[in-house]
């Protein structure tokens, strides 16, 4: 009898809604129809860097019960690259060091034959090195909220951050339209600008702002004005955090954290204080920050991870290592990982689906 395949899965990266669906569809399919072995590793790949190393074994009871919950049943981080992994002395400073070896060493221990690994372009960029430089056997599936992994046209989780930030637009448009305001709305979006772009279209937005066309405040007031003298004494103005004025640096919180990226923060509030000293019109301010990636996925997002779940198996299955999950039109393709981490995918401001906003009316303020 020969010996029951044995591989790994974890999730890297911010959460997301799907994480867990794509966990149950790997489970479902490897071990209940394979008999495989599937090992769940805590916190990215920092368990296998812990002493002790944190994997649990995974079976159809590890999974039951997932499929709606929003988060992911393993745990995940952002500051574990095993190649720059932050180790803090008891004076509190931060060195990095290359712990990629003792990785390696973990999964000879745990006889685990690849990875199954779950994230954004960030874990996927570590799922690729980790296979070129240390031969461990990776297969990616393609995990963000802000929809910006090249080589698939959709991520999990955007889907479900568009639903919660239309709905957010949809009540404050209420609100907004009963007092006379102007609601200024931020959504997560670094570097693209899917959420707001589809949110804003979805939502009715009279303005919506994206990193990838900086605005002019002037312009926007214009927007606001010409609204009010058309009867409209009210509007909604969308923004993705990373949207910046022309000629100008987005809004951070922190520009040198300790560790991770620099912390992005007040996009809306810097254009809700433009809009309300050019127009002296009341303006108010909502964030929707970490909302966008909690709760449970929607349906569509469930049916996607589902999917891409069970093409991650189907590539282990057939040895195709190195590969990432993608959809491309209406089916679940594979793509070369180093494919998928060339380049963000950013939204082209002369994109079909911008120019359908400008056609609606709304204002990009470029």
């Amino acid at each position: 009898m020969s010996k029951a395949k044995k591989i790994g899965i974890l999730t890297g990266g911010g959460d997301c809604p799907g994480l867990n669906a794509v966990i149950r569809a790997v489970v479902k399919r490897a071990v209940s129809r394979l008999g495989w072995e599937v090992y769940g590793i805590r916190d990215a790949f920092n368990g296998l860097l812990s002493s002790p190393i944190r994997v649990e074994s995974l079976n159809r009871d590890s999974v039951r019960g997932i499929l709606t919950r929003g988060g992911t049943i393993l745990g995940t981080t952002n500051r574990g690259d095993p190649f720059h992994f932050p180790l803090q002395s008891p004076d509190g400073t931060v060195t990095y060091h290359d712990r990629s070896g003792e990785l390696v060493e973990a999964l000879r221990i745990l006889e685990i034959e690849g990875l199954i690994v779950i994230g954004g372009d960030g874990t996927m960029k570590i799922a690729d090195r980790l296979m070129r430089e240390k031969g461990i056997k990776v297969v990616g599936v393609p995990k963000t909220i802000d929809n910006d992994i090249a080589a698939t046209d959709v991520t999990f989780g955007f889907n479900t951050a568009v639903e919660v930030a239309t709905d957010a637009i949809d009540r404050l448009h209420s609100t907004a339209e009963s007092h006379d305001r102007v609601m200024v709305v931020e959504v997560m979006g670094r570097d693209c600008g899917w959420i707001a772009l589809h949110s804003g279209i979805a939502g009715g937005a009279d303005v919506i702002l994206i990193p990838e066309i900086p605005y002019d405040i002037k312009v926007i007031c214009d927007k606001v004005r010409r609204r009010q003298a058309a009867g409209r004494r009210f509007s909604i103005v969308v923004v993705a955090e990373g949207a910046k004025p022309k000629g100008q640096d987005a809004s951070f919180i922190d520009k040198k954290p300790k560790s991770g990226m620099p912390r992005l923060g007040g996009a809306a509030q810097r254009v809700a204080e433009g809009i309300a000293h050019e127009t002296g019109m009341e303006t108010r301010v909502t964030v929707l920050g970490h909302l966008l990636r909690g709760g449970g996925p929607s349906g569509y997002d469930r049916l996607l991870a589902t999917r891409y779940g069970s093409a991650a198996v189907g590539l282990v299955k057939k040895g195709s290592w190195g590969r990432m999950v993608a959809l491309r039109g209406t089916q679940v393709k594979s793509v070369p990982i180093g494919e998928a981490i060339h380049d963000q995918k950013k939204v082209d401001p002369s994109d079909e689906v911008v120019e359908t906003a400008q056609e609606m009316g709304i204002e990009f303020g470029g």
